[in-house]
């Protein structure tokens, strides 16, 4: 397709006509419409800023191929016009005009630079991805806009996300493109996948079928890059002599990733990509998209603290950004690995990454910026409670808050470093060895499948041959952690277990009794390790990565640390506390002395002389566990209470629920020396219920519901109001 052809040159006009007049605008612009390199450039000719277009991209493979793409159609080499910034790597120069920036980028600048000097156009591209980056961007520029560059231009880019909403945010016009330019046959499957098939067998068929009624390059989507390496060695020997396999996923190196995505020589390319591949890139020689309808995200549950990978169905609005990969460059075919009744089950679209995911980074970035409160910002989408206050709670145990949620001068330090956190708070603290450890915990884990001892890691870093791990995974680590070593602290020189402690203050697990390998973490959360696992049988561990499971979370990555270690580091943290209460299990009160570490008791002993009113109150809880010991003389008792209330007469509540929601004003007192379950069944509750009563409420009693009446041999006689009894 011809630079001149794209479908969004048929709205530049109305486009830039509406940032002219309004200074913002929302594009809705389908998959192959081309704003990702047109539009850019026809606001630098259209003369709408001097000063400089900055393009946000979610990822770096995308930022990079923009950046060219644009630079070639100007006749240029990248750094002049059109440059691009991402972490470690920029390539710009004073003549600049475009700047293209993953989107963590420009939380760097604005907080740095908050009136965003020498930036005169602000463009969010694929914002339907709705990652925390972008949506945190969009509100501190709208932010700053309002406050301080009401000249500066934003636009906001989307594919399929519903412009309504965030036009009305913005109170800008929505100028729509047409879409693809070539139109694309959907496939589906007849019937449903059986669901005890694998599913790299299932999408390797598909392939092949794929292989057999097409011509041409086929892109291949997929979750992640271990369903990619099993479907590569599935497809060797299947698919015909003259197609090429080719991986492309985040971690990659960047020219294998390069290699992906330009035409080959000779044959057909088969693609297996994951959702890198969904956005801004136009892959070279693809016609056929086979799309196996899951995607991977990142979930975090508020309640254990923990984020985890999980596989799901897409959404409708990726399977069809997927599907628009094979119409980019001529009339393309799609294989869905569903049934088209299937599609009906799929959400509109992916929640955005405040709903759940880990809001630490952005609750540390605003706090910078001075916003407490996210209702004062900007955010299209509410960031999720539950995730706020897990990352206040974090971020006020690295230092990085204060009591009130106000940036502390650590905190500020932590902001400026592009680490999660925890990471950023160990390279500041942990001295030369924070460097390498940072960037294996901020990676993926090189040794998937193997134990959870992270030194094994370290050991792979130091001997990669004898540990068999992938050369190319310790190549990228090893350069990310000479990246990381200009940042690190030299005053300190803890070992990598203080370190991983340092990291994850909220992750200290203490191994229960028994033989399950079962910790309890010091943030409350309890989880659980393989019984052969080397490390099963440690008292103590650090944990740096978990399923996430908010019931039971297995362990995939820990390390070993000793109690001497954890002292030193957070000995001035370290409590003792009193404790009483009921123990279900022991059906009696417990009174102990525990020495606390967040949730994680290290020592623990008897509670000698414990106060009367600490055991009465577990004993209070005790009675609620184990029902009122009600016999026929306090049912009675509290029979006739009940007639004289149906009555009118002003008396306390005496069924069970009342008794049970009025416990402690009226048992408490007679406590003091209950602590088993058979001191409870041995209780007679009559005069604790008689002392509830004033002497008035006794004589009204004996007056409408008498306990007892004189037959005329003079024998007293109980009467029974409950109803229960035989007649007289």
């Amino acid at each position: 397709m011809k630079f001149n052809d794209l479908p969004i040159n048929a709205v530049l006009f109305e486009l830039i006509d509406a940032l002219r007049r309004r200074g913002r605008a929302v594009l809705q612009a389908p998959p192959g419409a081309g704003k990702t390199t047109v539009v850019p450039l026809a606001m630098l000719k259209a003369n709408l800023t001097s000063g400089k277009i900055l393009v946000l991209e979610p990822r770096r493979l995308a930022t990079r191929a923009a950046a060219e793409r644009m630079a070639e159609t100007l006749g240029e080499p990248v750094g002049q016009t059109v440059g691009y910034r991402m972490r470690g790597e920029t390539k710009v120069s004073k003549s600049t005009r475009i700047e293209v920036v993953t989107e963590g980028i420009l939380t760097r600048m604005i907080q740095s630079d908050p009136a965003l000097t020498g930036i005169g156009a602000v463009i969010f591209d694929e914002f339907h991805e709705r990652s925390l980056n972008a949506d945190l961007g969009l509100a501190l520029v709208w932010e700053s806009r309002a406050a301080l560059r009401e000249d500066l231009i934003v636009l906001v880019m989307s594919a399929t996300l519903d412009a309504n909403p965030v036009a009305k945010m913005l109170d800008a016009p929505v100028v729509t493109s047409a879409g693809r330019a070539f139109a694309v046959q959907t496939h589906w499957l007849k019937r449903p996948t059986a669901k005890t098939r694998w599913f790299e067998d299932a999408v390797a068929d598909l392939v092949v079928k794929a292989t057999e009624h097409t011509a041409g390059g086929i892109l291949v989507f997929l979750p992640g890059e271990r369903e990619i390496r099993r479907l590569e060695s599935k497809l060797a020997g299947q698919v015909p002599s003259d197609c090429t396999l080719y991986p492309l996923f985040g971690a990659m190196r960047f020219d294998a990733q390069r290699a992906a995505i330009q035409p080959v020589k000779t044959g057909r390319k088969i693609v297996l990509a994951t959702a890198i591949a969904e956005t801004s890139l136009t892959i070279a020689g693809i016609s056929t998209v086979v799309d196996g309808g899951l995607a991977r995200r990142a979930r975090f549950d508020p309640g254990s603290g923990m984020s985890r990978l999980v596989t799901e169905r897409v959404s409708k609005a990726e399977a069809e950004q997927r599907r628009g990969r094979a119409g980019r460059v001529e009339a393309g075919q799609c294989f869905r690995l569903w049934t088209k009744g299937e599609e009906g089950g799929l959400t509109p679209f992916p929640p955005a990454e405040v709903e759940d995911g880990d809001l630490s980074t952005l609750v540390l970035d605003l706090a910078v910026w001075g916003a407490r409160n996210t209702d004062d910002m900007a955010f299209l989408t509410t960031p999720n409670p539950g995730g706020i206050a897990a990352a206040r709670a974090l971020l006020g145990q690295l230092g990085a808050l204060d009591q009130n949620w106000a940036i502390t001068e650590h905190g500020r330090k932590l902001a400026a470093l592009p680490l999660h956190p925890r990471l950023a708070h160990m390279l500041l603290l942990g001295g030369p060895l924070a460097p390498t450890l940072a960037a294996l915990l901020g990676e993926r884990d090189p040794l998937r499948g193997a134990s959870v001892d992270l030194l094994l890691r370290r050991d792979a870093l130091n001997q990669p041959k004898q540990s068999n791990t992938n050369a190319s995974a310790i190549n990228r680590l090893r350069t990310e952690a000479k990246r990381l070593s200009k940042f690190a602290s030299t005053q300190s020189s803890l070992n990598w277990a203080e370190l991983v402690a340092l990291s994850y203050p909220d992750r200290i697990g203490l191994r229960r009794a028994g033989d399950a390998p079962r910790w309890i973490l010091s943030g409350g959360k309890e989880a659980v390790m393989d019984g052969h696992d080397p490390l099963a049988n440690t008292r103590l561990i650090v944990v740096t990565d978990l399923d996430g499971d908010a019931r039971q979370a297995r362990i995939r990555q820990a390390i070993a640390i000793t109690e001497p270690e954890l002292r030193g580091l957070y000995g001035k943290e370290f409590h003792w506390q009193n404790t009483c209460y009921w123990s279900a299990r022991a059906r009696r009160i417990e009174t102990r002395q525990q020495e606390m570490f967040g949730a994680v008791v290290l020592q623990d002993r008897h509670w000698e002389n414990a106060p009367a009113a600490e055991i009465a109150a577990a004993a209070l809880d005790g009675v609620r566990a184990l029902g009122l010991p009600l016999n026929d003389t306090s049912r009675r008792f509290c029979a006739r209470i009940e007639l004289t209330r149906q009555g009118g007469a002003q008396m306390p509540d005496m069924s069970e629920n009342g008794l049970l929601d009025r416990l402690s004003d009226w048992l408490l007192p007679h406590l003091a020396n209950i602590k088993t379950a058979a001191d409870i069944r041995a209780m007679d509750l009559l005069e604790p219920l008689r002392e509830s009563l004033s002497w008035q409420q006794l004589k009204q009693l004996d007056q409408l519901a008498p306990g007892q009446f004189t037959t005329p041999m003079n024998r007293k006689v109980a009467i029974d109001y409950t109803g229960d009894a035989p007649a007289i």
